[in-house]
């Protein structure tokens, strides 16, 4: 798998508070915003999952 890169713009403000939650876990700045965006994309797909497994089951 290959690897891309992705260039954000943010405020001062946003990137201390993002330093401050890499940091309570450990990790740093990139790899806490992958992992949200990889957590997030996961609740997105799972959220899906689910609602289609009512639709199929006729479940409201």
């Amino acid at each position: 798998m290959g690897t891309d890169v992705l260039s954000l713009r943010m405020d001062q403000e946003l990137l201390e508070r993002l330093r401050s939650h890499a940091a309570k876990r450990g990790m740093s700045v990139q790899d806490y915003v992958v992992q949200t965006l990889i957590r997030d994309d996961f609740d997105q797909r799972f959220q899906t999952a689910v609602e289609e497994t009512e639709k199929f089951y006729g479940v409201t």
